[in-house]
Parts: structure tokens; C-alpha cells; sequence
């Protein structure tokens, strides 16, 4: 099985252009979880660009699901995420002048902080991956980090050239496959869309995805629960 975990950033994206409380990210989880999603993503930034303190306490609340807490390795980030203990963490690169996340982290000379910030993270029964670029040397440094997973950086696989996109393939696969020869649960995620799940999904060792600027703007053509179930049924079958 493959897990479908839905990031529903952007929902706060919409809410927070106006101000006040519509459209909100909890009901965007809900109806995530009614459509067939496995699990919701939210990623709290430092400058709360999108979801808030409060988005992320009441999905932990209010929401039957596997949360996964995107955040950096800061200090801030690790005692929120020890106070609500989700069921899964990753740890991203962050810099404020950024769209998106834009790469995987500097795992071949990382901060310090950031194997105690796993350590902390972990003790308190949380799942930690990182998120990395797609390469066997980057899976290692997060196996000796004491990482439990790692989710690879799909980016330049799903938004780049179309001719580079098997040999990109190619590099995801080899990474998933050194994964799990470590002993790694394998996350990606990133830029996925319709057009580009079905071969990441058919890479057996990657156990999730997290889907999130598509599908919450597919939506507005089509409707939240339509896509999701229909990102679903692709991965589904491309698993089948």
C-alpha cells in the first residue's frame, strides 16, 4: 500500500489573502479524510505564512488522521512539535525569502542542531524523516543522523524537462531502493501531479506521498473530495 497524505497549506494560503476564518484548513482536512486521504500534511513555517499555531492544535484535535508536521530544525519548531508529539515529523530546509521549499536539506554537513532535534523529536514517539534530494549519499547521512524516514525531493522529477524526467525517475528509484536496504521508511513528494504520480507510485519501496499545491488548486475546478479521490484511484492503480 501506498499512503496519500494531502498538505493543505494553500487552503490556508486562500483564508489568510482576505483575513478571517474562511475558507478553513481543519474542514479541508475533514473532507481529505472523507474522500480517502491516509493523512494530512501541514507545514508551520517560521513567518506563519500560511497555517498557524492554531491550524495545526485543532488538526491534531479535531482530525482522525496520520498529521505530519513539515517544519526546519529550530528550537521553536522542536518544542512545539515535542508539546503535540504527531504521529510523523519532517524536517525541511527553510528560507524565508523562498516560494516553496527548494531543495532537499544539507545532509553532508548539517547544523548541529539538527541530530538533537531528531533525538528530541523521536523520544516523544514521532516518526522523523527528512526531506532530501534523490541521492544514495543523502540517504545515508540521514540514516546516520538517526532519521526513521526520509521523503525525497520529487521536484525536479515532476516540474522539470520532460526528456530528463526518466533519468530523474531513475534517480528516485535508486535512492528508494537504498532506503529500504538501510532499513528507511521511504517518503516523496513535491511538484506531483496527475500527469506525473503513477511512475513514482510504482516504485514499490516508496511507501507515501504528500500532494499538496496541486491538488488544493485542482480543486477549485473540479472540488477537494473529486481530487482526492481521483489522485487516489491513480495511485492505486499504479500500485495495483
Amino acid at each position: 500500500m501506498m499512503r496519500l497524505s494531502i498538505n493543505v497549506d494553500h487552503v490556508a494560503t486562500l483564508r489568510n489573502a482576505r483575513g478571517g476564518h474562511f475558507p478553513c484548513p481543519v474542514e479541508a482536512a475533514k473532507l481529505c479524510m472523507e474522500a480517502g486521504a491516509d493523512g494530512i500534511t501541514v507545514h508551520l513555517r517560521e513567518d506563519r505564512r500560511h497555517i498557524r499555531d492554531r491550524d495545526v492544535e485543532r488538526i491534531a484535535a479535531e482530525v482522525q488522521t496520520r498529521l505530519n508536521l513539515e517544519m526546519a530544525a529550530t528550537e521553536e519548531m522542536v518544542a512545539i512539535c515535542t508539546r503535540l508529539a504527531p504521529p510523523a515529523c519532517c524536517i525541511v530546509p527553510e528560507k524565508r525569502a523562498e516560494l516553496t521549499t527548494e531543495g532537499g536539506l544539507n545532509v553532508a554537513t548539517p547544523d548541529p542542531f539538527l541530530r538533537q532535534a531528531i533525538a528530541r523529536i523521536a523520544a516523544r514517539g514521532t516518526e522523523v524523516s527528512l526531506f532530501i534530494e534523490p541521492e544514495p549519499a543523502a540517504v545515508e547521512a540521514a540514516h546516520a543522523l538517526g532519521a526513521q524516514a526520509v521523503e525525497l525531493h520529487t521536484g525536479t522529477y515532476a516540474e522539470g524537462a520532460v526528456a530528463r524526467r526518466n533519468a530523474e525517475l531513475a534517480r528516485i528509484a535508486a535512492a528508494a531502493r537504498h532506503a529500504k536496504a538501510l532499513g528507511l521508511a521511504c517518503h516523496a513528494g513535491h511538484g506531483l501531479s496527475y500527469d506525473t504520480i503513477a511512475p513514482i507510485a510504482g516504485l514499490p519501496e516508496i511507501i507515501e506521498v504528500s500532494i499538496g499545491h496541486f491538488l488544493i488548486s485542482t480543486a477549485v475546478f473540479e472540488g477537494l473530495g473529486v481530487a482526492v479521490r481521483r489522485m487516489g484511484g491513480l495511485i492505486r492503480a499504479a500500485r495495483g
